[in-house]
């Protein structure tokens, strides 16, 4: 049998153990892994291990770290694809861009739900908090801070996660009106230029490298 051959040989679910199962068994070792070792610490060989199979296995079911981590959380907006979304977008439209593309994706009731689950679960654990924090610091607002090539990038990302999840806090868990009743267009209007400057402003006013795309 080719090196090819027996890669994917491994990479299939055992016939004794059906692919629903196997999948489970995984997110289920994966939100152990995540809880205890938090998003950055976490690997996939290690969630392998932890659901007895082999690391091909995992690859199998899931993208990437990124794509697990979502799956344990059964998010309903995969943060980390939003960056395909905010690089398409000019850089001078990048913080409405973002609002507009979360909230109206959250217009959906199951969704809204699942992301008040969420957020309930961050808020109530240490551990969860962490991954989270992690997890939307690395996959999205790092990447797009880095783009700035400044050397407060991080203080950038970590001030516009919070400005998100100031948001999606106060219209989805504590619906204070009328940021709960009011329309993705508006908070996009409003709230869009706050987390644009968090990311690419200037301090002493303007914008970094004179407001490219992000791609640029």
């Amino acid at each position: 049998m080719s090196e090819l051959a027996e890669r994917r040989r491994r990479g299939r679910p055992r016939k004794e153990r059906g692919a629903a199962s196997t999948r489970s068994a995984i997110v289920r070792a994966a939100a152990e892994e995540f809880t205890e070792r938090g998003y950055e610490a976490a690997s996939l060989r290690a969630v392998a291990r932890r659901a007895g199979v082999d690391s091909a296995l995992v690859h199998h079911y899931f993208e990437d770290k990124a794509d697990l981590f979502a799956a344990t959380l059964e998010a309903p907006i995969r943060p980390d694809r939003v960056l395909t979304v905010l690089l398409a977008a000019p850089r001078q439209q990048v913080g409405e861009t973002l609002v507009r593309y979360l909230l109206t994706q959250l217009e959906d009731e199951r969704a809204a739900g699942r992301i008040v689950l969420i957020l309930r679960t961050a808020l109530s654990s240490g551990p969860g908090t962490r991954m989270l924090r992690e997890f939307l610091t690395r996959e999205v607002f790092a990447r797009l801070a880095a783009l700035t090539h400044t050397d407060d990038a991080e203080l950038r990302a970590d001030l516009a996660a919070a400005q998100i999840a100031g948001l999606l806090m106060t219209r989805y868990v504590l619906k204070l009106e009328p940021i709960a009743s009011a329309g993705p267009d508006e908070l996009a209007r409003r709230v869009g230029p706050v987390i644009q400057w968090h990311l690419f402003g200037d301090v002493d006013g303007g914008d970094i490298d004179g407001g490219h795309g992000p791609g640029e």
